[in-house]
């Protein structure tokens, strides 16, 4: 499927929001996403499901000083 992640075109084989998290290898729990705009709370990433051509953004927080 192919999808707008950050800006940039990605073909993925994913189905869910919860894949596409997993693809990238990022820690969950450090993550926020966003759908076309919505943001999706995380115990909602199993069962929404994404669909050709939609824009998705993934902020990952990380520390450092």
């Amino acid at each position: 499927m192919n999808l707008l992640i950050n800006g940039e075109p990605y073909h993925l084989e994913v189905t869910t929001l919860k894949e596409v998290v997993s693809s990238f290898g990022l820690q969950e729990g450090l993550v926020v996403t966003e759908i076309d705009g919505t943001i999706i709370d995380r115990s909602k990433w199993a069962n929404t499901n994404v669909e050709e051509g939609m824009k998705i953004e993934l902020v990952h927080f990380v520390g450092g000083g």
